[in-house]
C-alpha cells in the first residue's frame, strides 16, 4: 500500500471513528439533556440513568481512540487544532468530567438535595458539551484563522511563498486565549452547536423509548416527536449551507440527501410510534452528517479561512511513511475486538427497565456522613 493510500485511508478511518462516538455518545447526552426535564420524580431519574449506565463509560472510549488516531496518524493536525481550540477543548474537558462524576457520585449520599445538585451538574454538562461539539465541527467546516510561521523567526509566511519546502521549516498556527475561542463563535457555528443538539436530543428522547415502558415511556416519544421535527429543520438548513458554502466535494451531497432522508424517515418513525427505526434512523443521520463534514473538508484537515494557501492538507499533516502501516495492522488486529464487545454489550443489556427496577430509596451514606 502506498503512502498516499494510507493518508487517505486514516482520513477516512477518523472520520469513522467520529461517527461512531456521534451515533453511541449521542443518546447518553442525550439522556442527559432530558435528566431534569423528563422524569417526574428521583426514581424516574434514577431509571433513565440505568438505561445508559452499562455503556456510557464505553462509549466515550470512542473519543480517546479518534483523539490517539489522529495524534498517532496525523501529528500537525492534532498540534494545529490543540492550539487554535485550546480553551474550547479545555470547557469541553471540564464539563466531560462533571459529567463522569455527576454520573459517579449522584448515589453516594442519600439525600434528595444531594443527588438533585449532581442531576443538574449532568444536565448542564451535556449541554454546553453537545453545543460545543457541533461548533467545533462547524468550524471545520467553515475554516479558521489558520496561518503560517515560519520556524526561528516565527514570522507570517506570505501565501504566494508557500511551498513544500518553506512548510517543511514552518508551522501552521491560530489565535487561542479568549480572541480564539470567540472567534469560533460565527453565526454559520452556532447554527452547527444546535444541530448536534437537537440531533443528540431525539437521539436521547428515542433511545429512552426503547428501554423504559409506562408513562416515562409515553413521554420519550412524546419528546421524540417534537424533536425530530426541530432536528430536521435545524440540521437541514445547516446541511444546505455547508454544501453550497464550503463543501463542493460530490460525496457532501450524497451524506447531505442520505442525512436528509434519514432524519424525515425519524420524523415520520417516531410519529408512528417505531422506536427501533426512528433510533436507526437517527443513527443513519448522524453517520451522514459526519460524510457530510469531512467530504467538506478533503483534502484539508484544517482550512484557513484567512488564505487557501495556509490550509493544512492530510499530505502536510500525516506521519511517516513507516508509521503508517504499523497503525493500520493495530487498527486491523484491534478495531475488530472493539466491535466486538460494544456489540456484546449492548445485547446483553438489551431488555426495556421500568421503575419496578429502582429501589424507594437511594443506598448511600448518610448525609451527616459529609460533616465527620
Amino acid at each position: 500500500m502506498s503512502h498516499e493510500f494510507l493518508q487517505v485511508l486514516w482520513f477516512i478511518l477518523i472520520a469513522v471513528l467520529w461517527a461512531g462516538y456521534l451515533v453511541l455518545e449521542g443518546f447518553d447526552f442525550g439522556v442527559g439533556m432530558l435528566l431534569r426535564w423528563l422524569p417526574e420524580n428521583a426514581r424516574e431519574r434514577r431509571l433513565m440513568l440505568n438505561t445508559i449506565g452499562p455503556h456510557w463509560d464505553g462509549n466515550e472510549v470512542w473519543l480517546l481512540t479518534a483523539g490517539g488516531a489522529t495524534f498517532a496518524a496525523f501529528p500537525e493536525w492534532y498540534a494545529t487544532m490543540f492550539s487554535g481550540f485550546y480553551l474550547a477543548l479545555f470547557v469541553i474537558l471540564v464539563v466531560l468530567i462533571l459529567r463522569i462524576v455527576a454520573i459517579e457520585w449522584r448515589g453516594k449520599i442519600s439525600d434528595p438535595v444531594w443527588t438533585e445538585r449532581w442531576d443538574w451538574f449532568h444536565t448542564i454538562s451535556a449541554w454546553v458539551a453537545t453545543f460545543l461539539w457541533g461548533v467545533a465541527f462547524a468550524n471545520l467546516v467553515q475554516g479558521m484563522k489558520i496561518e503560517v510561521l515560519q520556524r526561528g523567526t516565527w514570522e507570517v509566511v506570505p501565501p504566494e511563498q508557500i511551498t513544500d519546502g518553506t512548510l517543511a521549516n514552518a508551522v501552521h498556527v491560530m489565535p487561542g486565549g479568549f480572541a480564539g475561542f470567540f472567534s469560533l463563535l460565527t453565526p454559520f457555528t452556532i447554527l452547527g452547536g444546535l444541530v448536534t443538539c437537537g440531533l443528540f436530543l431525539t437521539h436521547g428522547a428515542i433511545f429512552l423509548a426503547l428501554k423504559t415502558d409506562g408513562s416515562l415511556q409515553q413521554r420519550a416519544i412524546a419528546m421524540s416527536k417534537k424533536a425530530s421535527i426541530v432536528s430536521l429543520v435545524v440540521a437541514g438548513i445547516f446541511a444546505v449551507l455547508a454544501q453550497l458554502l464550503y463543501g463542493g466535494h460530490w460525496l457532501g451531497w450524497v451524506g447531505l440527501v442520505v442525512a436528509a432522508l434519514a432524519l424525515v424517515g425519524v420524523v415520520l418513525a417516531t410519529h408512528a410510534e417505531r422506536e427501533g427505526w426512528a433510533f436507526i434512523g437517527n443513527a443513519v443521520a448522524a453517520v451522514f452528517a459526519v460524510v457530510l463534514i469531512f467530504s467538506t473538508m478533503f483534502p484539508y484537515v484544517m482550512k484557513s479561512s484567512i488564505d487557501p494557501a495556509y490550509s493544512l492538507t492530510i499530505w502536510d499533516a500525516s506521519s511517516s511513511e513507516k508509521t503508517l502501516p504499523v497503525m493500520t495492522i493495530v487498527a486491523l488486529t484491534l478495531v475488530p475486538v472493539v466491535l466486538a464487545y460494544t456489540a456484546w454489550s449492548y445485547w446483553t443489556f438489551r431488555k426495556r427497565l421500568t421503575v419496578d427496577h429502582i429501589p424507594e430509596q437511594n443506598a448511600g451514606l448518610p448525609m451527616s456522613f459529609l460533616s465527620q
